[in-house]
């Protein structure tokens, strides 16, 4: 597992939005819609990175506040240089979270929870920030099978170099499926459980396009490829390259399936 996650690199928001953040801020308003949550809560979104859902809540769920929590300052550099009132952020471990039990409304996560070190053990302390009858939600990608290009470059690397097959995130991940959500929700307490799938077009203009951001070492497919010789990512690329369909124009249409999940806090509500 050490091995696997020396490769999960996030330090630079900047790179990761051209990797990852351009996809993954359409799943944020997707979820965001899914919630339908009342206006004046206070919001906490955990392992906000570059703050992508962050600024969706507070820019379409009227929040009284909300607070992005991420381990990264790099990241959360990246999410303060956008960020406007309410949302706020702070360095932070989502494994250890910076407010008091129940004084959350409703407490989310994007992308972050199969990055941490026990996504159930998270969930519980998701839950203990939450006040009864509050909110917890999250959304992660489903990497086995629905998440275009990244399956498609696992499925080279594995073909170029059969020991990445150890990194896939697809075998890395097993909590990024619609039953394992449940029971990890299910599991905290909460009740109301629902899991939904989340589908966005992820359209690259050329092929360029789709492999230059994994060369910027952002996440755990661009870490493994930043520990490859030359040879050995001409070799991936190559193979990833037979891989993707191409438009006439030369551009690559795939699409990015997320798994969403939300439950709530059981108990009486406060309000």
């Amino acid at each position: 597992m050490r091995e696997q996650q020396r490769y999960d690199v996030w330090s630079a928001g900047a790179a990761y939005e051209r990797y990852m953040g351009r996809w993954s801020r359409r799943v944020a308003e997707r979820f965001g819609a899914w919630l339908d949550a009342a206006g004046g809560l206070r919001w906490l979104d955990v392992g906000c990175g570059a703050g992508g859902l962050t600024s969706v809540v507070a820019a379409r769920c009227r929040p009284r506040t909300v607070m992005g929590v991420d381990r990264s300052e790099g990241f959360v550099a990246q999410a303060r240089a956008s960020a406007s009132p309410p949302a706020h952020f702070v360095v932070a471990d989502a494994m250890a979270l910076p407010v008091r039990d129940g004084t959350c409304d409703a407490v989310v996560s994007g992308l972050v929870l199969n990055f941490l070190p026990s996504p159930a053990a998270a969930v519980v302390r998701m839950a203990r920030a939450t006040r009864p009858g509050g909110l917890v939600g999250a959304y992660v990608w489903d990497y086995a099978e629905g998440m275009g290009f990244l399956r498609r470059f696992w499925d080279a690397a594995v073909e170029a170099d059969p020991a990445a097959a150890a990194l896939d995130e697809g075998r890395r991940f097993p909590v990024c499926r619609p039953q394992a959500l449940r029971a990890v929700w299910a599991g905290a307490g909460l009740v109301e459980v629902s899991v939904v799938p989340i589908e966005v077009p992820t359209v690259f203009t050329d092929f360029s396009d789709l492999w230059d951001p994994f060369l910027a070492g952002q996440g755990p497919a661009p870490g493994y490829l930043a520990a490859l010789g030359p040879a050995g990512r001409g070799r991936v690329r190559e193979a990833l390259s037979a891989k993707v369909p191409r438009e006439a124009d030369g551009s690559v249409a795939l699409t990015a399936l997320a798994w969403a999940v939300r439950g709530r806090r059981s108990g009486r509500a406060a309000r």
